[in-house]
């Protein structure tokens, strides 16, 4: 399976870009991943609204438009799942022929609703709210722990 993580933004803090650098070693043997970075669009005042409309479609874009292709929205908006039924969801795209997952991560605004609609699914990692650096981190994670389980291997207890 490949999996790419499309994100608005960078990691500027050195410990985020670490335990990113220390996930994506861990998921090597599991699958292929990439985290593909965009540009965070420039705020103005009162500009909110047409922020998340640019960065949406800059995600909408760096997304493959190949039918193979599941996309996954990040969003607090989304259906929350428990770590084992994300295991649970991953295996099924994979066993129903979906090899290539994108996950779409926006910025400090949040998603665009063509963001939304364009997604397969729209998840959300928790009811609170994180900083989008801190979200992808977590992501990362969750799918990391997610191959454990469907491997039966120790980490997710």
């Amino acid at each position: 399976m490949n999996i790419e993580i499309i994100c608005i933004g960078t990691l500027k803090e050195p410990y985020l870009r670490d335990a990113e650098k220390e996930y994506l070693k861990r998921m090597v043997p599991y699958c292929k991943m990439k985290v593909t970075e965009l540009r965070e669009a420039r705020l103005l005042q009162g500009e909110e609204e047409t922020v998340r409309l640019r960065e949406g479609e800059s995600l909408l874009n760096a997304a493959d438009k190949s039918e193979k292709v599941y996309v996954i929205a990040l969003d607090m908006r989304g259906k929350q799942q428990s770590s084992e039924k994300f295991a649970d969801t991953l295996k099924k795209l994979a066993l129903g022929g979906k090899s290539s997952l994108v996950f779409l991560i926006g910025g400090s605004l949040g998603l665009s609703e063509a963001v939304r609609k364009r997604a397969d699914t729209v998840i959300s990692l928790s009811e609170m709210t994180f900083p989008h650096q801190l979200t992808r981190i977590i992501l990362l994670e969750q799918l990391y722990r997610a191959q454990k389980i469907l491997r039966g291997e120790p980490y997710h207890k």
